[in-house]
């Protein structure tokens, strides 16, 4: 039996006087065993998206536990689970929004949650009912993360550790669970082909590890033809869509309404 997968709806609020679009599908991030419809990663991103016409629902994908529990994992947090259940549940959530969004569907996620958005896109390209559009905000799409050129675009502070590149590797195989998933086209979409792809928006963070990741899964899409706008935005951080007091929250909410409403 299926599990219900809970989806939260934001409709555009009253006054926000714009002609009707496809709806927003966003997933959170957390490194794939973080995070939930509270975190303003989802919460005001999805809150102030609406208040400038965007339609958005917001998904409670399963989380896998987190990294160092090994086998113990099932018996400790049985509600949790790797690759594929996540992906499973964002897709559940997009038949539902498709039923329900007669202007298309636009999947879209920060972090973990970008590189959910990929593959839930790959999978629906494969299943002949591709979304209308993509976004990503510093979001990380490969099984091994590239390395960032300049060493004053890496991480820093509490982040030059936990997004270290054997941090980040040792987060992707504990959600992939084993080395042959975590190399799947539908658990990190990174380097595999993406023909088919619907116009994307990539907005990534200037100085911070997965960036590396970001860019080049911008050019990859590029490569294969895709209409993409990629941005970096100058002096962030990873994660400041977590942070709704951030100027570069407004800014990044307000690129993704009008990028959504040109269609």
């Amino acid at each position: 039996m299926s599990r219900p997968v809970p989806v939260r709806w934001y409709e555009p609020w009253p006054g926000s006087a714009v002609a009707p679009g496809p709806t927003l599908l966003w997933l959170h991030g957390g490194g794939f065993f973080r995070g939930g419809l509270d975190q303003p990663e989802a919460h005001d991103v999805a809150r102030s998206l609406a208040a400038r016409g965007v339609r958005v629902a917001t998904v409670d994908y399963r989380l896998a536990p987190p990294p160092g529990l090994g086998g113990a994992a099932p018996l400790l947090m049985p509600s949790r689970g790797r690759y594929p259940l996540a992906l499973d549940d964002v897709l559940a959530a997009h038949g539902e929004v498709v039923d329900r969004s007669p202007e298309g569907v636009i999947v879209g996620g920060a972090s973990a949650g970008a590189c959910l958005a990929a593959a839930a896109t790959l999978h629906t390209i494969d299943e002949g009912r591709p979304p209308v559009g993509a976004v990503f905000a510093y979001g990380f799409f490969h099984a091994r993360h590239p390395r960032v050129a300049e060493a004053g675009h890496r991480s820093r502070g509490h982040r030059g550790l936990s997004h270290a590149r054997w941090a980040l590797d040792v987060m992707n195989r504990n959600y992939a669970g084993s080395a042959a998933a975590r190399d799947e086209r539908l658990a990190f979409p990174g380097g595999h082909t993406l023909t088919g792809f619907p116009r994307t928006l990539v907005v990534t963070a200037e100085r911070e590890n997965m960036r590396a990741s970001g860019d080049l899964f911008a050019a990859e899409l590029a490569e294969a033809g895709v209409d993409v706008q990629h941005h970096v935005l100058p002096g962030t951080r990873h994660a400041f869509l977590n942070r709704p007091g951030l100027a570069e929250f407004a800014h990044t909410v307000q690129l993704v309404a009008e990028w959504t409403r040109r269609g």
